[in-house]
């Protein structure tokens, strides 16, 4: 059973800084592509950034310039680094992987941005 463990959620003041973590049970490199999500409770899940296991990455326009995804495949940890954190992305972000027809969901990890 495939299992992503996320770190690094946190209270952070606007303008702030945090780096989302998300490690695999497995190697990275069984997954077509993996992501981060965000939700806040009651609303729809909306894709943050992406990276397929080239290298290739995808973002939501309002965090292009200012969100990066990475990977470390020896640790088999994908990483989302958050910088001039608003308001607005404040949410329950998730990290998410897609092997084949299967999808792998963490527990998800709290993010607060205080204004």
């Amino acid at each position: 059973q495939v299992q992503l463990v996320e770190s690094g959620g946190g209270l952070v003041q606007a303008g702030g800084s945090l780096r989302l973590s998300c490690t695999a049970s497995t190697s990275l490199f069984n997954f077509n592509y993996m992501a981060w999500t965000r939700q806040i409770p009651g609303n729809q899940r909306d894709l943050v950034a992406s990276i397929t296991s080239g290298g290739d990455t995808n973002y939501a326009d309002s965090v292009k310039g200012r969100f990066t995804i990475s990977r470390d495949n020896g640790k088999k940890t994908v990483y989302l680094q958050m910088n001039s954190l608003k308001p607005d992305d404040t949410a329950v972000y998730s990290c998410t992987a897609v092997m084949g027809k299967n999808v792998y969901w963490g527990q998800g990890t709290q993010v607060i941005v205080s204004s």
